[in-house]
């Protein structure tokens, strides 16, 4: 059981075909234990392909259509990585739509690996301090954003890790930010 409560909150987990697996499974199961409600948002219907690195793994069923979403009716964001995922959502309108209002509502939105890609379309990235996976460093530094090599960093409700190995701080950190509620600092 977790140290952070956050039973009945909703967290919208926004991915597509091409999801690096775990970064999908373990926050969702960290949520969970902790007594939270997930949800897989997609701009793909049916079922989305999750792959652990370059290799085909699970497929995972689609709760809503990221079309019909709102990020009223969530408490919090997960955005996963995996590099084709996120190439595929940073360009998706209703994506950064999605990901946008919970900036504005100051709620919650964590972010790992390849995940910050939508970010920076979102247009939420400037000035605020976050990692990513190392390739995404300049990609993030252009956009504004203070960019540092470390396992995870917190930014006003804006939770940021690097890969796999970064999960169970990640975890932690975005069930700590859900658990505090909406941040006056996290804005778009």
């Amino acid at each position: 059981m977790s140290e952070h409560d956050i039973s009945g909150k909703k967290v919208a987990f926004l991915l597509t075909d091409g999801v690096e697996q775990i970064e999908l499974t373990s926050p969702w199961e960290a949520v969970k234990a902790a007594g939270g409600v997930p949800t897989l948002v997609s701009p793909s219907s049916g079922t989305v392909q999750g792959f652990d690195g370059v290799e085909k793994g699970e497929t995972f069923t689609v709760d809503l259509p990221v079309a019909d979403a709102s990020a009223d009716d969530f408490d919090a964001l997960v955005l996963p990585g995996g590099v084709v995922n996120a190439d595929f959502l940073r360009v998706d309108k209703d994506a950064q739509a999605f990901t946008r209002a919970f900036f504005e509502a100051h709620k919650p939105v964590a972010s790992i690996c390849h995940g910050p890609w939508l970010l920076i379309e979102a247009g939420v990235v400037k000035g605020r301090d976050l990692t990513s996976y190392h390739t995404l460093a300049t990609d993030l530094m252009n956009a504004g954003a203070n960019w540092s090599d470390e396992e995870v960093v917190v930014d006003q409700g804006l939770v940021t890790s690097r890969n796999p190995d970064d999960l169970p701080a990640f975890n932690d950190k975005l069930l700590e930010e859900i658990a505090e509620g909406e941040h006056e600092g996290q804005h778009a």
